[in-house]
């Protein structure tokens, strides 16, 4: 008689995709792109190698995929920040939430926006392709925000947006290198409080 079973369809993952991913973060978040090897980040998921690729897909993708989980996690401050009425407050905000984010306990220090790709070769490209697009998208969100700012004459007439935006982001990047480097939270937000007594008033 002829076997008429089948494999179940649709048959749910052995894993939680959603912890997987979690774990993808804080790999790449502490070694790098190039750093996390495929061991590393099959180990620290749980899941074996072709799981991950049916999950995820390759590294690159795996990685694209942490990244906005990054985003939409540690790095939310971001978002938060550009919805306080005033300029001032964004900036205060934004770096109050760098300092935060990258000395935070439990989680790796620095910013996986800047770590991820500090040292790659030729194989990291991708990724650090994508990392440059996402700094840059940071730094758009405040450039428009300062915009905003400067036409509700929130800023004063001499104020340049696009200057204050880059501003922010050189410190912002400069507190997550320091913070690899095992400054702590309070002398980051010491540096972020110097760096807002230039901040121009109306």
């Amino acid at each position: 008689m002829e076997n008429t079973r089948k494999a179940p369809i649709g048959r749910p993952r052995g894993f939680d995709a959603d912890e997987a991913l979690e774990r993808a973060m804080r790999v790449f978040w502490e070694q790098g792109y190039e750093g996390a090897s495929l061991t590393d980040l099959t180990s620290a998921m749980g899941i074996t190698r072709k799981s991950m690729y049916a999950a995820f897909g390759n590294k690159e993708e795996l990685f694209r995929k942490a990244l906005e989980r990054y985003t939409e996690g540690p790095a939310a401050y971001a978002a938060r920040a550009l919805e306080k009425p005033s300029a001032q407050e964004v900036a205060t905000a934004f770096l109050a939430g760098s300092v935060n984010a990258t000395t935070r306990p439990g989680c790796p220090t620095g910013c996986l926006g800047v770590q991820g790709s500090l040292a790659s070769g030729d194989s990291g490209r991708p990724a650090q392709d994508a990392l440059i697009a996402w700094r840059d998208d940071g730094r758009t969100r405040l450039l428009h925000r300062f915009q905003q700012a400067a036409d509700e004459g929130d800023l004063p007439p001499d104020a340049d947006p696009e200057l204050l935006a880059r501003y922010l982001m050189t410190v912002a990047n400069g507190i997550a290198v320091q913070a690899v480097g095992g400054a702590s939270r309070s002398e980051l937000q010491q540096v972020a409080d110097a760096a807002l007594r230039s901040w121009p008033l109306v």
